[in-house]
């Protein structure tokens, strides 16, 4: 593990943002794992930047994404395929047939999880991961468990997560109570790993994450077993 601590948002967004960039140019057919939420904000609007400096080239480039939340489709500004193209794919040359979300309004969510499985073997697994963390330790929205997940699935969302979340809605009573998300399987066979997290409410859940035990109490402490990942905190 390579833990990186630095001062503030913006030097964690372009160190995010370069380790994904090294990703794309040195394989322009790299299959990304993409998250959301506000933490990564900053790393998509850095590789949009370099894009329209000519720096950085798309179009060859895959993204699976890590999560949805059920009943909202993409044309809801809350649904995460909405957040990723608002905050990405709308603003880079990349082809949209080949950014995937997991579908929340799938009629058989037990097979939408299978086939987005089989999916992510079929590009050969993803290049490079990227992930924030949840005050409760989540990844994706693997919350904690008894145990880890490995296929993807669907979940119901912490009360923790849901509040953390309102922001994002008009009301509380608005944000949807489960998601279909990646399990830890595809996120751990990814090449590479790259989690950031930012300002003092996340210090905690990091220390337990990366130097306490490995235990799905933390979903994220079982990424100290995977063999190249970057962990970026920034203190505000």
């Amino acid at each position: 593990m390579k833990y990186i601590e630095v001062e503030n948002y913006a030097e964690m967004s372009k160190k995010g943002a370069a380790l994904i960039a090294a990703e794309v140019v040195s394989k322009p057919n790299a299959v990304l794992g993409l998250a959301t939420g506000s933490t990564p904000v900053g790393i998509y609007k850095q590789l949009i930047e370099w894009f329209r400096n000519g720096d950085l080239d798309f179009s060859g480039v895959t993204s699976v994404n890590l999560d949805e939340y059920l009943g909202l489709d993409g044309t809801n500004p809350q649904s995460y395929r909405y957040f990723m193209n608002d905050n990405l794919f709308n603003h880079v040359n990349i082809d949209k047939s080949r950014t995937f979300v997991p579908s929340g309004t799938a009629d058989d969510l037990a097979s939408e999880g299978e086939a987005y499985d089989k999916l992510i073997k079929s590009l050969g697994g993803i290049d490079i991961q990227l992930l924030g963390i949840g005050e409760d330790g989540h990844i994706g929205f693997n919350e904690p468990d008894d145990c880890f997940t490995g296929p993807t699935h669907v979940v119901d969302l912490d009360e923790s997560t849901v509040v953390a979340n309102a922001r994002f809605f008009d009301s509380i009573d608005d944000v949807p109570r489960k998601a279909i998300t990646m399990g830890m399987a595809s996120i751990m066979q990814a090449k590479k790993v790259l989690l950031v997290a930012n300002g003092p409410k996340k210090y905690d859940i990091i220390q337990k994450a990366f130097f306490g035990p490995i235990t799905p109490k933390v979903p994220a402490s079982i990424l100290q077993l995977h063999g190249d990942l970057t962990v970026i905190y920034s203190k505000i």
